[in-house]
């Protein structure tokens, strides 16, 4: 590495460190990974500029960094709950799975699934927010933030400190080339995003599908032959959001495959859930369509539409989670349609 950019490093390495981890926790692409690596390895090494990037400070800084960014993303699940679930869900690169696969783990590991949440794209961000709306407790959530932060910080200077001669080999590279290496890391980096931007128009696009509005879904439920109303929401999602719509049986999208063959073939079929563009039931109607069901529509507006009409709704979830016989109306444990 040449002197210059190690006496950068060594200088003003544990400001760039902090400022990088807690911009990268507060859920924008600048990956803080590569500069705990090469932190570890400028702090870890013994020539006369390494020592003057103490190891203990940008550990302590970086754990402190991501803490303070959990935190932050804690008190808005707090307080705002589902609501900002459903904002970053809109915003992410990866729209709906970003939510769900993180009440998936919740759900099979409890919240002690926050102490590997930094290790798992995405994860790192929802789980916060989804701590916090599901309100675990401020000293148990730091707890387990902290132990979060200790092992993944940990982890990347620990790997600076054991490949350090490989990682400042690698920076003699970039630094000779100069500002051609500093456009190749924006051009991966622009790339990345342009990936998965191209990911997320794919999916909605995939989305694009009949619905029904809640108006029409009520007057079926008046009507002769009420409809199949599904719930496809994950099990956590219905704790944040405790109240359904009249009748409906929970499926949630991962447990749709056990239920295929307990769906009516020959009635309607509602799916809703609570997430943007009614993506999990959006989902949930594709596989059915697959399958040869042809009476499938997402609820425009999912759960939130049906609220904002004022139908309706029950408070308590039914004894039992199983899909529909063919040729019965409503469910074991599930409240009856209404006529």
């Amino acid at each position: 590495m040449s002197h210059q950019l190690l006496l950068a490093l060594s200088h003003f390495g544990l400001s760039i460190v902090i400022i990088n981890v807690f911009v990268d926790q507060l859920g924008l692409p600048v990956p803080a990974v590569p500069t705990l690596i090469v932190a570890g390895a400028i702090a870890g090494g013994t020539g006369a500029d390494h020592g003057q990037l103490s190891l203990t400070g940008v550990f302590l800084g970086a754990v402190f960094a991501c803490l303070a960014a959990d935190c932050g993303w804690y008190l808005l699940g707090e307080i705002f709950g589902i609501r900002v679930l459903k904002t970053l869900c809109k915003i992410s690169l990866e729209p709906d799975s970003c939510v769900s696969n993180t009440q998936n783990r919740f759900e099979r590991w409890g919240v002690n699934s926050i102490i590997i949440a930094k290790f798992v794209p995405g994860l790192s961000i929802i789980a916060p927010p989804l701590a916090g709306a599901l309100h675990i407790g401020w000293a148990r959530f730091i707890f387990l933030s902290t132990l979060s932060a200790i092992l993944w910080v940990g982890t990347a200077l620990a790997a600076g400190m054991l490949f350090k001669t490989q990682i400042e080999a690698l920076l003699v590279d970039l630094d000779r080339i100069g500002s051609l290496a500093g456009l190749l890391g924006a051009l991966l980096l622009a790339c990345y995003v342009a990936y998965k931007w191209w990911e997320r128009t794919r999916f909605y696009k995939m989305l694009r599908m009949a619905r029904i509005s809640v108006e029409d879904l009520y007057r079926l439920m008046q009507g002769g032959v009420a409809p199949v109303i599904v719930d496809v929401r994950s099990q956590t999602a219905r704790n944040l959001e405790p109240r359904w719509i009249p009748g409906a049986i929970h499926v949630p999208l991962n447990d749709v495959a056990r239920h295929l063959r307990d769906l009516p073939r020959d009635r309607d079929i509602i799916l809703y859930c609570t997430c943007p563009s009614e993506a999990s039931a959006a989902r949930v109607a594709r596989v059915l369509m697959n399958q040869g069901f042809k009476r499938v529509r997402p609820l425009s507006g999912g759960l939130e539409a049906w609220l904002a009409a004022g139908y309706a709704v029950e408070l308590a979830p039914p004894a039992a989670a199983t899909a529909p016989a063919p040729t019965t109306p409503s469910v074991t444990g599930s409240p009856p349609l209404p006529r």
